[in-house]
């Protein structure tokens, strides 16, 4: 069993890696793919920080007429609230932006989730915020998962897992888009 004080000191690691790595490219490289353009729903976020932004893919998503969702904080799980871009409509909670308005009770409609990431693996698993917020919504989604990091960010090092890590199906950078098989 992997310890909890692994994965956080890997996680300290990575984000002091982070901001050497971080640009501001964006992601719209994605919207070539197959899985984003048959997409209806995407369960996608706003970006803070270091992390490789979602502005322009979020913006250029809905330009496209996807239905986006954003992840709020409810409890120990996150719930999905439909996002028509208005920052206005976003309120703060800590460092993240979280929508406003009733929440989406039937997460079967989503898509594709787009979710952030420190670092994937070779085999998909990815080191998170250490919330296990996206774990467990993983856990319940059919949905086509992938997750953004940036160069260097992807690995063929194994990260400590636990029995509830759950594997994305592809990881992108700003440049590249890997699929991992299943």
């Amino acid at each position: 069993m992997v310890e909890a004080h692994e994965k956080a000191a890997l996680r300290e690691q990575l984000r002091q890696l982070r901001q050497k790595r971080f640009t501001n490219e964006p992601f719209l490289h994605l919207l070539a793919s197959s899985h984003l353009i048959q997409a209806k729903v995407i369960a996608t976020y706003i970006s803070y920080g270091f992390e490789p932004s979602t502005s322009e893919l979020n913006a250029e998503l809905l330009a496209i007429n996807k239905t986006l969702l954003l992840p709020r904080i409810s409890e120990d799980f996150l719930e999905w609230v439909q996002w028509n871009g208005d920052f206005e409509e976003l309120q703060e909670h800590g460092n993240l932006l979280e929508p406003l308005g009733n929440a989406e009770e039937d997460l079967t409609i989503i898509d594709v989730i787009i979710v952030p990431a420190l670092y994937v693996d070779a085999d998909g698993f990815r080191l998170g915020q250490g919330g296990g917020y996206y774990d467990r919504t993983l856990a319940t989604l059919n949905a086509w998962k992938i997750a953004l990091v940036h160069q260097g960010e992807v690995g063929e090092d194994q990260i400590p897992r636990q029995p509830h890590d759950i594997p994305v199906d592809a990881v992108a950078t700003s440049r590249n888009l890997k699929i991992f098989k299943k």
